[in-house]
Parts: structure tokens; C-alpha cells; sequence
């Protein structure tokens, strides 16, 4: 199901030139990168990008990989309204080959990218954002037919947010019924995670991904959630299904931004794909 397209395209370079095939349009009000099919799609997915956005080739590079076995409507909005995080602070802080990275030019590129890096999260404070994100979901789900089923991949910053989206807490009724937002998640190394509040109440299947050495989002959270969903089944809450798969060495970004020439992280890129495309082919 995963092509090698992706992770040559990852070869060229962390800002490289590619050539996504999707086209961008306003979709209930963002602009949207749109691949896959538009005719009789088995489902949708939404792709809750990294702090990088549109931005970034790479995000749509993976919106063209999901779309093309066929089966898929692909959205990658823009929740950021046209104002991703600064694409050099990309290189810094997770760059396509970590090797070549000395601790000095690493350091001093983050102190250099923290003034601009902070005004950013200033200007995406988290309720804002929340409501950015679930307001599209909430009118993609309106708008769908109830035959058809929807997931939602979250990659880093964007990984919360899809874990939100399949929260009991963001229902919504439809037809004098409460239905989820989405059908099925995707959570790869999703970062800024609170405790219990975004992983307690999920009501729709969830696959996350973790990293053994992400430095941004530490290995531990794993256990945080799985202790949070194991101590709410004791106390009689009924869960879908919810697996785990850990990345090694799984730095962090390695499903966005890991080095193709390196056997282990070329694995990641490739089984991060594959989970993603597994669980929606299990569950829409």
C-alpha cells in the first residue's frame, strides 16, 4: 500500500522541490489541499499537518500518498490561515539528517529561531486552534453522507488535535442522533498532549505512534495514556480499539522528516505510512 515515491521525494532534501499533485481550494472555509477521489471515494481522510503547514512539501507529499491507491479523498487543510511556523526553523529542529547536525549549529539555530518560533505560538494560542480545527470537522461531517466515514491523521502539533477529534466530548447530534466528528484516528508522534483531557474519552478506534528517542515527544506519554484508558476500564468505561506501535529510533518527526538513507529511519517513514493506511482500511 505505500509507495517508495514518498520517501524519494524525502531524499531530495528538508526544504526540497516537488511536484505534489493535489490542488488547493477553499473547503468549508479554509484553503485545502485536495488529492484522491472525488467521485466515489470509500472515505475521507484530513491530515492535521505539523507546525509546518502547507508549507511544507512534505505534508502534501503524504496527502498524495494516501490518495493513491484510489480509495481516498485526501484534505490537508490550512489551519494555520495562511501562517505556518517559519520553514527554517525546520532545519533546526528536525532536520532530514540528523548526523550532519553539529550540537553547536543545532543550539545555536534554536536560540536564533526562539523569538519568531514564540510570536508564532502566541499567535496560535490553544483555543483558537481548537476551534479552527473542529469547526471545518464539524461541518465536513454535516455535509457528509453518514454512509460515508471519515478519519483524521495528526502529525506532531496536528497529532492532538486529531485525538480531539474523535473525543466524546466533541460529538455532535445529527438526525436526533450524537455521531462522532470523525471515524477513525491517526496520531503520529503527537505532541503538547494534556493529560487526561485529550486521550480519556475517545469514543472511535485510535492508532498512535510513538517515537523511542523523540526528544519532543518523550516515550513516557505512551505509558501516561495507557494507564489513563487502563484505570477508566476499571472503572467500567467501555473503549474501540486503541493500539500503540513504538518507532525506532523514532526521532522526532520521523513520520514527516526522516532520513531515507538511514535503513532504520526509511522504516519509520514507510511503516508510519503503512499503519496509517492499515488502520483506515480496517476502520472506514
Amino acid at each position: 500500500m505505500f509507495t517508495t515515491t514518498l520517501t524519494y521525494h524525502f531524499a531530495q532534501g528538508s526544504i526540497y522541490i516537488g511536484q505534489p499533485k493535489g490542488k488547493e481550494e477553499v473547503i468549508h472555509g479554509l484553503n485545502t489541499y485536495v488529492i484522491g477521489n472525488r467521485v466515489n471515494p470509500r472515505g475521507i481522510v484530513v491530515i492535521y499537518s505539523d507546525i509546518f503547514g502547507l508549507a511544507l512539501p512534505n505534508n502534501k507529499l503524504i496527502a498524495d500518498a494516501y490518495a493513491e491507491s484510489g480509495e481516498w479523498l485526501v484534505y490537508l487543510p490550512d489551519f494555520f490561515k495562511g501562517d505556518p511556523a517559519p520553514l527554517r526553523f525546520a532545519d533546526v529542529a528536525i532536520p532530514v539528517d540528523a548526523a550532519k547536525q553539529s550540537t553547536l549549529s543545532k543550539y545555536t539555530g534554536l536560540l536564533a529561531s526562539a523569538p519568531s518560533i514564540v510570536m508564532w505560538l502566541m499567535r496560535h494560542k490553544e483555543p483558537e486552534t481548537n476551534k479552527v480545527c473542529m469547526e471545518f470537522l464539524k461541518s465536513l461531517r454535516k455535509e457528509t453522507p453518514r454512509t460515508q466515514k471519515i478519519g483524521m491523521t495528526g502529525f506532531c502539533w496536528g497529532g492532538r488535535y486529531a485525538l480531539r477529534a474523535g473525543l466524546e466530548s466533541n460529538m455532535i447530534e445529527l438526525e436526533g442522533k450524537k455521531v462522532p466528528l470523525v471515524d477513525a484516528v491517526v496520531a503520529l508522534h503527537p505532541s503538547n498532549l494534556s493529560f487526561p483531557d485529550d486521550v480519556e474519552k475517545v469514543v472511535v478506534p485510535v492508532t498512535i505512534g510513538w517515537g523511542l528517542e523523540d526528544i519532543g515527544v518523550k516515550i513516557e506519554q505512551k505509558g501516561k495514556v495507557e494507564e489513563i484508558h487502563e484505570r477508566a476500564k476499571q472503572e467500567g468505561r467501555q473503549y474501540p480499539d486503541v493500539i500503540h506501535k513504538v518507532y525506532t529510533p523514532g526521532r522526532h518527526g520521523f513520520a514527516v522528516r526522516g532520513n531515507p538513507d538511514d535503513p532504520q529511519e526509511r522504516a519509520c517513514l514507510e511503516d508510519s505510512m503503512k499503519q496509517a493506511l492499515d488502520w483506515y482500511t480496517r476502520w472506514l
